[in-house]
């Protein structure tokens, strides 16, 4: 125990702040057991007065695995099918249907964690999102111990109808554990989790994300309520998804040239598929390396960054349905020069 540690306890204790208190004698508590001394570490927490060094105050969940996500109100866009799932889920957590367990699952850059925070916006809860890095330690069955720890908390919220408690990437803890290169600790921790699942609350909204969910312990999937696909974006919902975001940018940089039709030719034709999350950095990189001069050179890097180098060639593109004018505006070659390299007599 480090002397900060000892002078912020007795801090909080003559300033009353209970909170404070509680967590510095949690961070006691687990820095004996994280040594062996497991009685002592559990006749400290039982000397924490009436309540376990668990219980938050209020609405706050206080351990060190734990930080606390703002609800997004960002604007933010899925396809028809996704949206009106997480906006299923809404109502469901609003009316308490029963609905508390929940699993996304999706590659990475489909919306996943942006959906949980605009989640907790609409139903007006709180968001605690698990650092599962913190979880997971390398002495043999500290993790089992730390979920067990974690859980012991989730389960003592004060009001647990205003939460929302996100495993982000739980892929990390729960692992078919028959496919696991250390067999028993991976076992370990993953019966552990789907004990603490299984004694859950229906009071408390468990949201899960993953991108290996074909990879779960079967036993492990049949814990949620409710799974969430979030690979269902269409070509045409990745067009149209990328167009809100130019939008976006418009409303904020007047120097951008408008050429809507050119933009979501480049984005249907582009040669590899990419997320809307990849695809947003994509354009924002674009945009944000775009000459002040040229209002259409934001156009010219998406195209540069999204196709190859041989689909600059000018039958290629004119095959694709680009114009004269668009090849031009995304190669800067003259269209009287495009006109004659493909044999084109009239220009359009």
């Amino acid at each position: 125990m480090k002397k900060r540690d000892i002078i912020e306890l007795i801090r909080s204790h003559y300033t009353s702040d209970e909170a404070a208190f509680r967590r510095g004698v949690y961070k006691i508590a687990r820095e004996f057991d994280s040594t062996g001394d497991t009685q002592l570490a559990e006749y400290i927490m039982a000397l924490a007065a009436d309540t376990n060094v668990f219980v938050p105050q209020g609405r706050d969940l206080q351990t060190d695995f734990v930080e606390e996500l703002q609800p997004s109100s960002s604007p933010f866009f899925l396809p028809t099918g996704i949206k009106k799932d997480m906006l299923g889920l809404a109502n469901a957590l609003t009316y308490q249907s029963g609905i508390n367990r929940v699993l996304l699952y999706g590659a990475p850059g489909t919306g996943k964690t942006e959906s949980v925070r605009h989640l907790a916006r609409i139903t007006n809860r709180q968001l605690f999102s698990i650092k599962i890095p913190f979880l997971i330690d390398s002495r043999l069955g500290q993790t089992a111990k730390n979920i067990t720890y974690l859980f012991s908390a989730i389960k003592e919220l004060k009001h647990p109808e205003r939460a929302i408690i996100l495993f982000d990437e739980i892929d990390a803890l729960a692992l078919d554990r028959n496919n696991s290169n250390d067999l028993r600790e991976m076992g370990r921790v993953t019966s552990t989790l789907l004990k603490e699942l299984d004694s859950l609350s229906e009071n408390v909204v468990l949201i899960a994300t993953t991108n290996l969910f074909n990879f779960f312990d079967r036993a492990f999937l049949r814990r949620f309520d409710a799974t969430i696909n979030f690979d269902r974006y269409s070509k045409e919902d990745i067009v149209d998804i990328a167009e809100n975001f130019l939008r976006l940018h418009f409303s904020k940089n007047k120097l951008l040239g408008k050429n809507i039709k050119l933009f979501r030719k480049i984005i249907a034709h582009m040669p590899h598929g990419l997320t809307p999350g990849e695809l947003k950095n994509v354009i924002k990189t674009a945009i944000s390396f775009s000459e002040p001069s040229n209002p259409f050179s934001y156009l010219q890097g998406l195209y540069s960054a999204l196709y190859e180098p041989k689909d600059v060639d000018l039958k290629h593109l004119r095959s694709l349905g680009f114009t004269l004018r668009d090849i031009e505006i995304l190669t800067g070659i003259s269209k009287s020069q495009v006109g004659r390299e493909l044999s084109i007599a009239r220009y359009e």
